[in-house]
């Protein structure tokens, strides 16, 4: 039988964005608002996003080119492109002319309204719906013009379809954001709402932190994929690039 899977998946989070900064100022004065002039879409790496970055392709470079990514997927969202491509350059896959595949199926959760607010904003401008998360929780809350969980979780299944129809016994690196880090646990451990939200509460997905499966051919009637490491951040601690992570709020700049 065809192995259906890729013999090897990393999912990284991006480095530290220049809207991370942006809201962690903004949590710190007390502000409604996140101060960023670009679209989430098109905020960059900060400066130590892209030590982190950097910091992660020697980590993969160390590894002989059999054991390297030689497939790069990637949230078209200008800093996890960023995180990619400078993990190429710092000889982190196969083939050092490898390009990425940007999948907007990868991006960031949308915030709608909620988009750019603080907490504090979120409370004072939009009551409603800061009750509706209340109620609802994460998982299920969906802001007007925006997703919840499951919304992500529902274009992922389709992303790991294309993975499994296109990639299998490859070695694929996937780079996304914090959602789409824990949605993808979710999908490929067939966890449950309560199972992936108490993961989610133990702690943030560190920026550029590394989670990896690798295939096992024994488990199951077709093989399945095994996590191996989950929020490992040693390729940063080694390099001294500082570990930072941001909270998953109902905002964004993330």
């Amino acid at each position: 039988m065809q192995q259906r899977w890729p013999d090897r998946i990393w999912i990284v989070r991006h480095g530290e964005s220049a809207g991370n900064v942006a809201r962690d100022a903004a949590h710190a004065a007390g502000h409604t608002h996140i101060d960023i002039a670009e679209r989430d879409v098109d905020v960059p790496l900060s400066p130590l996003g892209e030590r982190q970055a950097a910091a992660v392709g020697r980590w993969f470079a160390e590894k002989p080119a059999s054991e390297r990514p030689d497939v790069v997927l990637t949230s078209p969202y200008r800093r996890a492109e960023s995180t990619a491509r400078l993990i190429r350059e710092a000889g982190g896959v196969a083939d050092p002319l490898l390009d990425y595949v940007a999948d907007e199926r990868l991006r960031e959760k949308e915030f709608g309204i909620l988009d750019r607010l603080t907490r504090e904003g979120i409370t004072q401008l939009h009551p409603d719906q800061a009750e509706f998360r209340r109620l609802l929780g994460k998982f299920y809350h969906r802001p007007p013009g925006g997703e919840s969980w499951c919304d992500v979780i529902l274009r992922l299944r389709s992303a790991l379809d294309t993975v499994s129809l296109h990639y299998g016994g490859r070695r694929v690196l996937v780079v996304g954001h914090q959602v789409v880090v824990l949605c993808l646990r979710y999908l490929i451990e067939g966890m449950t709402e309560d199972e992936i939200l108490r993961i989610d509460r133990e702690g943030d997905v560190a920026n550029c932190a590394v989670t990896e499966y690798a295939f096992d051919p024994q488990r199951g009637s077709s093989g399945k994929l095994v996590l191996q490491r989950y929020n490992f951040v040693a390729p940063l601690t080694r390099a001294g690039a500082p570990v930072t992570a941001e909270p998953d709020a109902t905002g964004a700049a993330r």
